[in-house]
């Protein structure tokens, strides 16, 4: 039953509402206790109850990042989930569920006898009932359903059962009992191989990642109007506010965020905000305010599929120009992308510390499938980025004059001071066009201070990292070059075609704008099959670098769809190119 990289694929199956998020939590956790390496991820509509959703993970005793679509055990909870991810479930997996009528299936259950499906029912309601639970445990007893079928010690997911329940005592006996009735009631099916080693591995998603590094680095104002998927940043933020003394305000509309957060930073106070493409297109005036009077400004764009609502609790990579455009006018600005939990806590930090040496907005893109999904990591590492302020403070703060605050230089940096700090040298926040210190200034010498702040960029462009490149260096069979979530898919790639003789590169930009392309003209030198991935129509990035430069790709893989790069996606385009 185990695929590539000791890969075991699961998928749960329920309306919104029905509980198959706890069941996949407890499952997942457990094996990460076990030592496991996993991803899991969520399908859901925008209800709140109903239609149908799907919960998602893979398993391997070897590290993996991203996730199949195809399951070899499928578990149902209600009829209209099993009718819509049923064809899911690979010929001669295993279909796991607790209906207590038949009847309603049989079309299904005729079907699943002709792929050679091995079919595990125990009525869950009535099962959960008979040792004294309620309705609302029969997807306790498919936990059972599904640790014995993995054919996993019940000792194991029993710790997680009363981590999860521990805080009713009351109801943990019976929610323990229920899930043992469970697993006494069915057979094993597979024999899950245990990993050699148990390493210490947290498993958590993006935006908490992101919530993470914003705390570590040095971030104590946090503002956002909750739009997903972005909104758990926020909540992960308020859940640690009185830990780290952060203060969280949700205010009543992105335009508030965005101010408030630009009004944090030029005080003097690291602050970061959040939102997702509708939201960033209410924060552009800020952007350009800003951008004009140089101030640090920080916000986590989490991508997904628009225009306008769009697919609202989906993914995609659409959002890359409207991070790079918008705001009017011409100033200098970075954006940046994570690709994982481990890359968006790093991310973070270097953003921050970015946005004060240039004194310049930095939008950090993530999306939906980096926001949303579970991935096991190692612990961070804290402390490792220096929080770098790069203000004029202590003896300096003695020379300071007022005109260094805006000083034509040849970088486009100038200096910068917190408000107050030298009360005898102050400037002016202007956002009409002005002088070195800030004061209104409509005449022609005006172009100086504009070709002063686009010149910036230039700085920032030969200062920013190169991508990377996983895999071989040079020759490969196949060779791509994308940006955020898509890296996820290629490193697997890279790893399953290396067993089959196929060599697989994969060049990945973090820092995406102001582009450097040095290292990427090369790539295409030693390379020539280099084929484009992206999470969008008109392949974004792709389009950057064909403008930038004479470079041409062989392909273009693109998906707009709402769905993540699954590795069939990846498998099928490899084996036509």
């Amino acid at each position: 039953m185990q695929t590539k990289n000791n890969r075991t694929r699961i998928q749960i199956a329920g309306q919104s509402g029905a509980g198959l998020l706890s069941v996949g939590l407890i499952i997942i956790r457990a094996l990460r206790d076990l030592g496991f390496y996993a991803v899991a991820d969520r399908e859901y509509p925008s209800l709140i109850k109903g239609g149908h959703s799907l919960f998602t993970i893979n398993v391997s005793t070897e590290k993996i990042h991203s996730l199949s679509n195809v399951a070899d055990i499928f578990v149902s909870i209600d009829k209209v989930s099993l009718t819509a991810y049923f064809d899911r479930l690979k010929e001669g997996g295993i279909w796991i569920h607790g209906y207590e009528r038949l009847a309603g299936i049989k079309d299904l259950q005729a079907k699943a006898k002709e792929r050679n499906i091995t079919e595990v029912h125990l009525p869950t309601r009535s099962t959960a009932k008979s040792v004294g639970g309620n309705d609302l445990m029969q997807n306790v007893v498919l936990i059972g359903m599904i640790w014995k079928v993995l054919g996993l010690e019940f000792a194991d997911v029993e710790e997680e059962i009363t981590h999860k329940f521990g805080k009713r005592p009351k109801l943990l006996p019976f929610n323990i009992a229920a899930a043992k009735a469970g697993y006494d009631g069915v057979e094993t099916q597979q024999k899950l191989e245990l990993p050699k080693t148990k390493e210490r591995r947290m498993i958590i998603d993006g935006n908490h990642a992101i919530a993470l590094g914003a705390v570590h680095g040095g971030v104590r104002a946090y503002y956002a109007y909750p739009m997903s998927p972005s909104s758990t940043i926020l909540t992960h933020m308020a859940d640690m506010a009185k830990e780290t003394g952060v203060i969280v305000k949700q205010g009543e509309d992105e335009i508030t965020v965005a101010n408030l957060s630009m009004g944090s930073w030029y005080g003097g106070t690291r602050s970061m905000c959040g939102t997702s493409g509708g939201g960033f297109d209410l924060m552009t005036e800020t952007v350009s305010l800003a951008g004009i009077i140089e101030t640090p400004w920080v916000c986590a764009l989490v991508q997904r599929p628009g225009p306008a609502t769009g697919l609202p609790t989906w993914t995609g990579q659409g959002d890359l120009k409207l991070a790079i455009h918008g705001g009017h006018g011409e100033f200098a600005r970075i954006v940046v992308s994570v690709s994982d939990p481990t890359d968006a806590f790093d991310i973070t930090q270097h953003a921050l510390n970015a946005a004060e040496k240039y004194q310049c907005p930095v939008i950090i893109l993530s999306d939906k499938n980096i926001a949303e999904s579970l991935v096991t990591v190692p612990e961070f590492e804290k402390g490792k980025i220096k929080i770098e302020r790069s203000l004029v403070e202590g003896k300096e703060l003695e020379t300071i004059k007022s005109t260094d605050r805006y000083k034509i230089t040849e970088s486009g940096i100038s200096k910068r001071w917190i408000p107050g700090s030298n009360v005898d040298e102050y400037y002016f926040a202007n956002g009409d066009e002005h002088d070195e210190m800030g004061r209104l200034d409509e005449s022609e010498a005006a172009g100086d201070m504009y070709a002063k702040r686009v010149r910036k960029l230039e700085t920032i462009q030969s200062e920013l990292p190169e991508p990377d490149i996983y895999g071989t260096e040079k020759d490969a069979d196949i060779s791509f070059v994308g940006w955020g979530s898509t890296k996820a898919t290629i490193l697997d790639m890279i790893s399953d075609y290396a067993e089959k003789g196929v060599k697989i590169n994969y060049l990945h930009y973090t820092w995406v704008h102001p582009i450097r392309t040095e290292k990427l003209e090369q790539f295409f030198t030693d390379n020539c099959n280099v084929h484009l991935i992206e999470g969008n129509y008109n392949g974004q990035l792709g389009k950057l670098i064909e403008k930038e430069t004479d470079l041409k790709f062989t392909g273009k893989l693109l998906k707009w769809d709402g769905r993540p790069f699954f590795l069939e996606d990846l498998e099928n385009y490899i084996n036509n190119n």
